[in-house]
């Protein structure tokens, strides 16, 4: 599985503990696009973008995203079409996020959880998938239509 991570200054030493963590899983591909391409100034907004992106153009199957709180990265990362990016502070809520939502990013704040909490709800979104039968199929379904509409 590739997974694009991402994260501010706030976010740093959760998603450095997340990174090492995602790096001893048997079959994870990583890429960190937390750094600017250049020495412009950048805010998280625009490494949620990059994140984003990246999940929705480049090939990457799911994200994670860290900040403070994780807000503003969850609803900048949801502002790209067809992303749904999920804030989780717990491992039910990860869990939900992909068996009901089918959230392709995760986002958490450093200033919310801690370092262990933060492993395990990485490690339940990692096992838990969505499954096209579910009854949650089609309200996922009409939450791709609705982000279609307002898309363009």
């Amino acid at each position: 599985m590739k997974i694009a991570i991402g994260c501010d200054d706030a976010g740093e030493p959760l998603l450095a503990v997340v990174e090492a963590f995602l790096r001893q899983q048997p079959g994870v591909e990583v890429l960190n696009l937390s750094a600017p391409a250049s020495d412009t100034q950048e805010y998280y907004p625009d490494v949620a973008e990059r994140v984003a992106l990246a999940v929705k153009d480049k090939g990457y199957e799911r994200g994670i995203l860290v900040c403070g709180t994780g807000i503003g990265m969850a609803i900048t990362a949801c502002k790209v079409p067809g992303i749904r990016a999920a804030l989780c502070h717990d491992t039910y809520s990860a869990e939900r996020a992909r068996k009901s939502n089918n959230a392709q990013i995760l986002t958490m704040g450093s200033r919310v959880i801690g370092p262990e909490l933060g492993k395990a709800i990485v490690d339940m979104w990692l096992q838990s998938e969505f499954d096209d039968a579910s009854s949650s199929a089609p309200k996922v379904k009409r939450m791709v239509e609705i982000d279609e509409k307002y898309a363009k």
